[in-house]
């Protein structure tokens, strides 16, 4: 009923940090003092990612909800929330099904992003460009 309300959630929650870190690797590559070597794909690039797999799977999500008249545009939005029974049971599908999802999505981006960076990381392609 309403799960797509955890990833987007979450999605919102990594966007404004992928915004975040995107400003200070910025400030890092402007400052000539950083002798540290650059990571061959930036955290802010990989965060990017993941929102983007996050609010696609919500924007998904919702518009099924909203095929099968769970979702509506008329206050309060979730037909769930008419009847205190029907309520219960989409925070119980939120607290479960959402989270679930939220989480797996997470994990296979975690998964890519490890391989990714493995695999651009190898000595013949460290150089090249993708």
């Amino acid at each position: 009923m309403a799960c797509f309300t955890v990833s987007l959630a979450e999605a919102i929650v990594v966007k404004v940090v992928e915004k975040k870190i995107a400003k200070k690797e910025k400030l890092a590559e402007s400052d000539h003092r950083s002798s540290a070597e650059k990571p061959i794909i930036p955290l802010s690039t990989r965060l990017g990612w993941l929102s983007k797999l996050l609010f696609g799977g919500s924007a998904l999500l919702a518009f099924e909800h909203v095929w099968h008249g769970e979702v509506v545009p008329w206050f309060p939005f979730l037909t769930a929330m008419n009847d205190p029974a029907d309520a219960m049971e989409m925070l119980t599908e939120i607290g479960t099904v959402g989270v679930g999802m939220a989480a797996l999505v997470t994990a296979i981006w975690f998964a890519m992003s490890k391989t990714a960076l493995h695999i651009v990381g190898r000595p013949g392609l460290r150089g090249s460009k993708l």
